[in-house]
């Protein structure tokens, strides 16, 4: 996809545009807000703007991640996408392969079990992410992710088709310790976890390497983050468990994991590079094995709940078969 510089002239160039925040998106990330009124932009296109300070909140600058309110206003610059960027879309197969991933649908959610090695969204070098790929498999449809996951983590990943859905399961996610939405993933750490449930109550803080790549560390400045482990079975000398959090923060199963000495498998950036090397000659690991396997929820003040599964993949179902 291609966009041209918008500070460049061009021929019909579009013009400044100042948006009032309707009600219905008000508590939408500007980001975000961004991406549906520059229809084909890509992300990194919209943190630019965001960054140079050509896109204005009230008349003053704003972070991507600003919660917007009702009747605030944005300041768009112009922008104008070449027709090919328009036409440019994902390759079909990958549009297919997401397709094929959808495991829950109604009139108000969507929910996919994500495979490994794809991005919740586009950018950093990424053309298409899973919600520009769903937008794209579903045109004229509104789709917001209502969380992330990591890009090498697989399992659920819930997208809101209606801006009350939107806008209700994100509350949910902000009650404290994960009273609101219910968490449950399925990861193998390495070495003998023992019994009963460990519960890591560990601050979290997100520092840059050079480069700019992001780098987790259990650090008294950090945030909040509690994760509970529990043994399921012990195979090869290794720990298959399940792991509830009341907190989502970034790479947090991973770096508390960590923490306990019992690093997930197959993790390049926290992991043991030993075991993981042993793994995957031994059984034929060769990503992390790590899936958020199910979140439970209720939608409509507690009236509609939701109890959502996505099934472990087939190549960490095959390699906890090799394990001995």
């Amino acid at each position: 996809m291609t966009a041209q510089d918008p500070t460049k002239p061009a021929g019909d160039k579009p013009s400044v545009r100042m948006i009032t925040v309707p009600a219905d998106r008000a508590g939408q990330r500007l980001d975000n807000f961004l991406l549906g009124q520059l229809k084909g932009a890509p992300r990194s296109l919209v943190y630019k703007l965001v960054r140079s300070g050509q896109v204005r909140v009230n008349g003053g600058r704003a972070k991507a991640e600003r919660k917007l309110e009702a009747g605030d206003e944005v300041r768009i610059p112009p922008v104008r996408l070449s027709d090919e960027g328009d036409k440019a879309g994902p390759p079909e197969a990958f549009m297919r392969r997401l397709e094929q991933a959808i495991v829950f649908e109604d009139a108000r959610l969507l929910a996919l079990n994500k495979p490994t090695g794809v991005a919740s969204h586009g950018g950093s070098g990424i053309s298409f992410g899973a919600i520009e790929t769903l937008r794209a498999l579903r045109p004229g449809q509104t789709l917001e992710l209502v969380h992330r996951l990591d890009r090498d983590t697989s399992g659920l990943l819930i997208v809101a088709k209606k801006r009350s859905a939107l806008s209700e399961l994100q509350a949910l996610l902000r009650e404290d310790h994960g009273a609101g939405i219910r968490k449950r993933y399925l990861t193998l750490l390495a070495g003998r976890m023992p019994d009963g449930v460990m519960t890591v109550d560990a601050p979290l803080h997100v520092g840059l390497r050079q480069g700019g790549e992001r780098h987790v560390q259990v650090n008294a400045i950090g945030k909040e983050s509690i994760s509970h482990f529990r043994v399921l079975e012990r195979k090869g000398g290794h720990s298959y468990c399940e792991v509830r959090i009341e907190t989502g923060r970034t790479h947090q199963i991973r770096v508390h994991a960590q923490h306990l000495g019992h690093p997930v498998a197959g993790d390049d950036k926290y992991g043991d590079p030993a075991v993981n090397k042993r793994l995957r000659e031994q059984i034929g690991l060769k990503r992390l094995f790590l899936h958020a396997a199910s979140l439970e929820f209720a939608l409509d003040d507690g009236k509609s709940p939701y109890v959502l599964n996505a099934p472990l993949a087939d190549e960490l179902v095959e390699a906890l078969d090799r394990l001995r």
